[in-house]
């Protein structure tokens, strides 16, 4: 397998990446499209105006939530919004009718308040297997966004998928930081992508109330037997973002793998 660059968004039946920007993106299989985590709107600017953490997009919409085609399922780590959107989900729902949405289930009742009480919710926790369409699996993990939280049912509030399809086997670690067990995890699933956050974490905005992810390091570290890192969680929020340069820098210095691959917007990652 190898991956190339092609302007544009993926063709149906052809295997690639295309970053919606944040944690979002569109997975054509091969023979499925699937949406992970679409923030598409500027819900969060308007909830934060006048804040000092004000979420204005540092990047547009690359693709109009009207614009899209009919994904075959859409899944969503976790309860924030710029994951689990209301005016990008929402929209989904009402456009394509019998969508799934497939929601951590310790969140249940918020997904049905943000995606529509009519929406198809598919919920899942950390260690559930899925077969949601014919020939693709969907693997649930654990997250830990600064911490692994759990419900009083003992279910995670943040999860990552792994995505095998017929000619893909991806891993989305949702927004999550190193913890124990999670490189074994990774490497009994054996991906051949992995989607990882890259924004890292500090002590000043975890005191702002913003949990952090993996640093670069961290996730070059994290996909060190895996061909391919695709990082993402950089360029959409000023307060809560990396230097693209820096990724630029890494993908030049590192050698073996995993093969960096920095997602540019109007652009698909296309497996070869």
């Amino acid at each position: 397998m190898r991956i190339e660059r092609v302007a544009g968004f993926p063709v149906a039946g052809e295997a690639g990446l295309y970053w919606l920007g944040q944690a979002g993106f569109w997975i054509e299989t091969g023979a499925h499209r699937i949406v992970i985590d679409p923030y598409l709107s500027d819900s969060l600017a308007r909830k934060y105006v006048g804040k000092p953490n004000d979420h204005r997009r540092m990047m547009p919409p690359p693709v109009e939530i009207e614009a899209l085609p009919r994904p075959d399922i859409v899944l969503i780590t976790h309860a924030h919004t710029d994951h689990m959107d209301p005016e990008t989900l929402a929209p989904l729902a009402a456009r394509f009718p019998g969508l799934p949405f497939v929601v951590p289930a310790a969140k249940l009742a918020v997904a049905r308040e943000r995606i529509g009480a009519g929406a198809v919710l598919v919920p899942v926790d950390a260690g559930d297997e899925i077969a949601p369409l014919p020939g693709v699996q969907v693997h649930v993990f654990a997250a830990a966004h600064e911490v692994a939280e759990t419900d009083e049912a003992g279910r995670h509030l943040f999860l990552g998928y792994g995505i095998v399809g017929p000619r893909l086997r991806i891993y989305h670690s949702g927004d999550c930081i190193p913890f124990d067990g999670l490189s074994d995890a990774i490497a009994r699933f054996g991906p051949d992508i992995a989607l990882l956050p890259v924004n890292g974490r500090d002590e000043l905005r975890l005191s702002a109330g913003v949990p952090g992810n993996f640093t670069l390091s961290e996730a070059v570290s994290l996909s060190d037997n895996i061909p391919y890192l695709v990082p993402h969680h950089f360029g959409m929020f000023a307060f809560n973002t990396i230097d693209p340069a820096e990724i630029d820098v890494e993908m030049e210095r590192h050698k073996g793998r995993p093969t960096i691959l920095r997602p540019r917007t109007g652009e698909t990652l296309k497996v070869i």
